[in-house]
Order: C-alpha cells, then structure tokens, then sequence
C-alpha cells in the first residue's frame, strides 16, 4: 500500500506501476498531470499522482484510448439510473450535462430527415423508391445504434471518472484519521510524562 506522506522518485513509480520513466514522463504531459517538483526541478510523485496512473492504466487495459481516458479525467460526471434517465451531477454551479436528452433530440433530427427523403422520393414516382427507402432504414438504423454506443461510452467513462473521485476522497478521509491519531498518541505521550513527575 502506498504510504501517503511519502515523496516517490520516477524510478519507484515506475517500480509501482509498471511504466518506463520516459513513458512516466510523456504522460504528465499527455494527460496534464500535475508532478509536483522539489527545491532542486526534480520530479517527485504523491500517492494522488501515482493513483491517477494506475487508474489511467487500468483505463488502457480496458481497451479505452487515450482521448477517452483524458475525457474521463477531465469531464463532468453522469450516471444512468435502472429507469434509462439520467442522474445530471453539476461541473461547476450553472453548468449541466445531460447525455441522455442530447441523445433524444440527434434521434428525433434523424427520425424528421428520414421522412423528409422518404416523401421526397414518393413524390418523383421513381422506380428506385423501394431500394432507397430500404437504404433510408439502414442508415437511420446505423445512426441510432452508433449514437446509442456513444451514449453508452460517455455513461461508462464518466461513471468511472465518478468513482475516482470517490476513490480520492476515500483517501483524503485516511490521512485525516492518520493525523488524528498521530495527534491523540502525542496526547497520551504528554500525559504520561505529567503522571510521571508526580
């Protein structure tokens, strides 16, 4: 287990996560992580930095990208309930995301072109009415299904984004306890020699 008020070089995390240096280094850049740096510019990782690593790796082995990952990281959190509605969870105070209406208006935009064509091609009485209505089909069907997998992508990502925030706040709560109880030792430390010069 990391050991949160430790200061790693790259070569341990790279002992702790599996990645090159160099690797190490082209993805602080790649996915704006923010390494801390001490007195002398030299990089050294917490145990958030190396955190976000591993969660980006766990990402990759998943078969995300790096443009999903950097998504994910930086995007604002959304969850589908057991009702297909969407739970909105606010980015900042006045600004919302909501993936599940954004889905429903591109699908009544493509159910209005479709009939559109559609009447278009009746009315010139061609006789390739019957092979481009069918094509009209497919193509919506396409479109629907592309669209329902992207929707599904964003809830994925953003679900996992949501976790590791979870995740971070679950630490935080760990060095909090750490410091209390460190805290209560010097207490009972301090007690102890009052008793004793009595």
């Amino acid at each position: 287990m990391l050991d949160l008020n430790h200061e790693y070089t790259i070569s341990e995390v790279s002992e702790i996560t599996g990645y090159a240096p160099h690797v190490l280094r082209y993805y602080e850049k790649e996915f704006e992580i923010d390494v801390p740096r001490n007195n002398s510019n030299h990089r050294y990782f917490t145990y958030k930095e190396i955190e976000l690593i591993q969660y980006i790796k766990t990402l990759q082995d998943k078969g995300f990208t790096n443009k999903q990952i950097k998504l994910i990281i930086q995007s604002p959190e959304i969850m589908m309930n057991n009702q297909e509605t969407t739970d909105v969870v606010p980015v900042d105070d006045n600004i919302y995301f909501d993936t599940y209406q954004l889905a429903k208006e591109i699908s009544t935009t493509l159910e209005e072109e479709f009939f559109d064509k559609l009447f278009n091609h009746i009315n010139e009485g061609s006789e390739k009415n019957i092979k481009v209505i069918e094509e009209l089909k497919n193509e919506v069907a396409m479109l629907r299904n592309e669209l329902n997998s992207k929707e599904r992508d964003v809830l994925i990502c953003e679900n996992a984004k949501l976790k590791m925030k979870v995740k971070e706040k679950t630490f935080e709560n760990i060095e909090l306890i750490e410091k209390l109880k460190k805290t209560e030792e010097k207490q009972v430390g301090l007690f102890s020699k009052i008793f004793k010069t009595k």
